[in-house]
């Protein structure tokens, strides 16, 4: 299949390809006639550049100046491009300004950092405090203690080596013995756990293996993004996606540099919206990688008052081990408290030091005689108070940092006037004190602080502690409100084709917790809390060996979106959960007791007899989980916005949090079950029509929701995209079955005759009954005729 290569401007529909050694250029290049025959006009590459050996995701870079050799190197890249031109294909590429491995013997910039200090010309790529710990980069890679471990250290010419770490010696530094060697050098290699407080450098979240890099720099900005560049230069790539945007000192500045030297490129950025948020306006970029799009397409699939139901059997299934009841927001405000106290501290500690040295130096009075403890107290407060990942200016943090905000934390401090350290760090984080460097300092890394406990108190922690409906525990989402009724999506999506039309939407992605189709089985759960209640007892009474009641509610939930499925898969994803929760074991103090229970009550339940009573209970609802699997991939390929597809979910794909989420897949035109080749069906007819009409879906396009009338028409979704493509899909369809079904429901439908894209020979006009529309499958996709 040849044809002529599509404006590469904006992408009218990506696919995801998760490269790795096992799964290199060669072999995405292989995938692509049948990834263009599907109708989409970009492959969407995660990261080329070149990464730690043999990393799976990539991104762990530790060059920017090359493309990974293990995938097949730049020439490798560049004739996946010429193939992908070959079949009507751009590339999107996935890259990542904020860090890069610490891995000094892989990272040439850090080796050189490491062996000449803050000399090195490359020491301003990194965010490293040279005050603290002596001045030298405190290095976490020890077994134990340094005396235990002092045995394994040695040097080897002019490199000292720990297994299988080498690092750089200072110059004439070599035959010292080891306590001056180590005195001596710009780095100190310690016991790993001593990166939860003693860290200086800014890093990735609290993964110590990733360092933060200065983008913010122009110096660095042009060393780490000239190959980048290049390749959209020479039209090799055609658009990015940025990586974590919220963890760059300046991200309007960064966005705004970016989109100067890629010539305004489509970019968008995985900027994770809180309900309620919106994305910058200032930012030069298409919009988000879509999870926002995410949450209101899940929502549409979960009835509001059953979850209600689901959560207060949930809370009497699983208390006193609800995390103190269930409630969402006391779960996030807790889990908040343990990550700044736990994996955040070493950048609480860098933020306590930034404001204390401001109020010893700064010359407003106001700022003076604020003791250490009480910043802390005060940042703390107000930190985990936040309801965004970070506010990006003072107009914008006077939104977040709220005065209500300040209040609740005061009530912190036993006497008032300590309780003024509240007022103090809130002005600083608003900006009243002025615009000084050390000013722009404390407010940068008060932001990107706020991100990084964001992210882990919420997605690493929260979500593995608050489970009533796992569904909702995604990237962005509300686990305490999950349902989206129509009229917010409807105006949701109306706010996305007026200021972000060219948006990237997601409904799976290598980072989703669960997939699409995983989460839409468990999605019906929100229609029969009764009946999983009901099962639950009973395999409750019929299990062996529980280890505690919330886990088991979350296992017996995973094993149902899933279905059938290996033991080994349940196991480590829900090891995985247990560990994230961190009430009973987590990644740095496992407890194997609980661990070993687990995996029991895997193997004899979950994935046991036990387990059949569960997996029937899904059957039973098939046609339902049907309905929102199909109903959730129609509406993400026809809404606003650019539809992102990861690998293989044209297909009916289940799967769990990675790795599971990255296994390979096959690419071919069939192969599977039934429903699968039903969802099939759908992805190409819509992505084809999207090729085929971008007057349709593109950033001139409009969003018209339509409304049903009638006994049912809460069950009917449906809009229509610039008066020419109409989408209808059923909702809550068991809640629907329950109630007598469709009846005399019936859809007005836009004047002339509407051809069913799904089904040749369909068509309708007028007001169509929604029983013909919908009755042999739940979705429908409509195209206007000619006059």
């Amino acid at each position: 299949m040849t044809s002529e290569r599509p404006d590469p401007a904006v992408p009218t529909a990506t696919y995801r390809l998760q490269l790795q050694p096992g799964f290199p250029f060669g072999a995405a290049a292989d995938a692509v006639p049948y990834v263009a025959s599907l109708g989409v006009s970009h492959l969407h590459l995660s990261p080329v550049l070149e990464a730690v050996p043999g990393s799976l995701h990539g991104y762990d870079v530790v060059d920017h100046t090359r493309v990974r050799e293990e995938l097949g190197g730049e020439e490798g890249l560049r004739e996946l491009a010429r193939t992908a031109r070959e079949h009507g294909l751009g590339l999107v590429l996935d890259i990542v300004p904020n860090h890069m491995a610490m891995s000094p013997r892989h990272n040439r910039a850090l080796w050189e950092v490491l062996r000449e200090g803050p000399a090195s010309p490359c020491a301003r790529w990194f965010d490293i405090d040279w005050e603290a710990q002596g001045g030298q980069v405190l290095l976490p890679v020890l077994g134990g203690p340094l005396g235990q471990e002092a045995g394994h250290l040695r040097t080897d010419g002019d490199v000292l080596r720990y297994h299988d770490h080498a690092f750089p010696l200072r110059e004439g530094t070599a035959g010292l013995p080891l306590p001056q060697l180590l005195d001596a050098q710009w780095y100190r290699p310690v016991w790993w756990r001593l990166a939860r407080t003693e860290l200086n450098y800014r890093r990735f979240f609290s993964i110590s293996e990733l360092i933060g890099v200065r983008v913010e720099d122009p110096e660095v900005f042009e060393a780490t993004h000239a190959k980048i560049l290049q390749l959209l230069r020479e039209g090799v790539v055609d658009g990015l996606r940025v990586d974590h945007p919220d963890g760059l000192a300046d991200p309007d500045g960064y966005l705004r540099r970016l989109h100067e030297a890629t010539g305004g490129r489509w970019t968008v950025v995985e900027k994770i919206l809180s309900d309620g948020e919106t994305l910058p306006a200032s930012w030069p970029v298409a919009g988000t990688t879509g999870y926002d799009a995410l949450r209101h397409v899940d929502g549409l699939f979960t009835d509001p008052a059953g979850f209600g139901e689901l959560l207060g059997r949930y809370r009497r299934f699983a208390a006193p081990q609800t995390d103190r009841g269930g409630d969402w927001d006391a779960t996030v405000r807790r889990a908040a408290y343990k990550v700044l106290t736990h994996e955040l501290a070493t950048e609480v500690d860098r933020l306590v030091r930034v404001a204390d040295r401001l109020c010893a130096t700064a010359p407003e009075t106001g700022l003076r005689d604020r003791a250490p403890w009480a910043l802390r107290t005060a940042l703390q407060e107000l930190l985990v108070r936040l309801e965004v990942y970070r506010p990006y200016d003072s107009v914008d943090a006077s939104a977040v940092v709220t005065e209500e905000a300040a209040a609740e934390a005061r009530l912190a401090f036993a006497v008032p006037e300590e309780a003024g350290a509240v007022d103090v760090v809130r002005d600083l984080v608003l900006g009243r004190y002025g615009d000084g460097a050390q000013y722009v300092e404390f407010r940068t890394r008060f932001a990107q602080t706020a991100s990084a406990l964001r992210a882990k108190s919420v997605e690493d922690t929260a979500f593995y502690r608050y489970v009533p409906l796992l569904s909702a525990t995604e990237v962005g989402g509300n686990p305490g409100a999950p349902a989206v009724s129509p009229e917010r999506f409807h105006a949701y999506c109306a706010r996305v084709q007026r200021d972000w039309p060219s948006s990237g939407t997601v409904v799976s992605t290598h980072d989703t917790k669960r997939s699409a189709d995983v989460r839409a089985a468990l999605q019906v759960l929100t229609e029969c809390p009764e009946r999983w209640a009901d099962v639950l007892a009973e395999v409750t009474r019929v299990g062996e060996g529980v280890p505690d009641a919330q886990l088991a509610w979350a296992a017996w939930q995973t094993v149902f979106g899933l279905g059938p499925a290996e033991e080994e898969r349940v196991r480590g994803a829900l090891l995985k959960h247990v560990r994230e929760a961190g009430l009973y074991t987590s990644w740095t103090e496992q407890e194997p007791p609980y661990e070993e229970a687990v995996a029991r009550f895997v193997a004899a339940g979950p994935c046991g007899v036990p387990g059949e009573r569960v997996a029937a209970l899904r059957a039973s609802l098939g046609v339902h989980v049907r309905a929102n699997v199909l109903g959730t991939a129609l509406v993400h390929l026809t809404m606003p916005g650019v539809p992102d597809l990861y690998q293989g979910t044209e297909h009916e794909y289940r799967a769990l949090v990675d790795p599971d989420n990255r296994r390979t897949v096959r690419f071919t035109g069939g192969g599977g079950d039934g429903s699968s080749e039903e969802k099939a069906a759908v992805t190409r007819a819509a992505l084809r029509l999207r090729a085929r009409r971008p007057d349709v879906f593109g950033d001139t396009a409009s969003y018209e929701p339509l409304s049903a009338e009638g006994p049912a028409a809460a069950h009917c979704l449906a809009f229509v995209r610039s008066g020419e493509v109409l989408t209808a899909v059923t909702r809550l369809s068991l809640r629907l079955a329950e109630a007598g079904g469709w009846r005399d429901t019936r859809l007005p439908l836009p004047p002339g005759r509407w051809a069913d894209v799904l089904e040749e020979g369909r068509e309708f006009s007028g007001h169509a009954r929604v029983e013909e529309l919908l009755g042999r499958s739940p979705v429908a996709l409509l195209e206007r005729l000619p006059d």
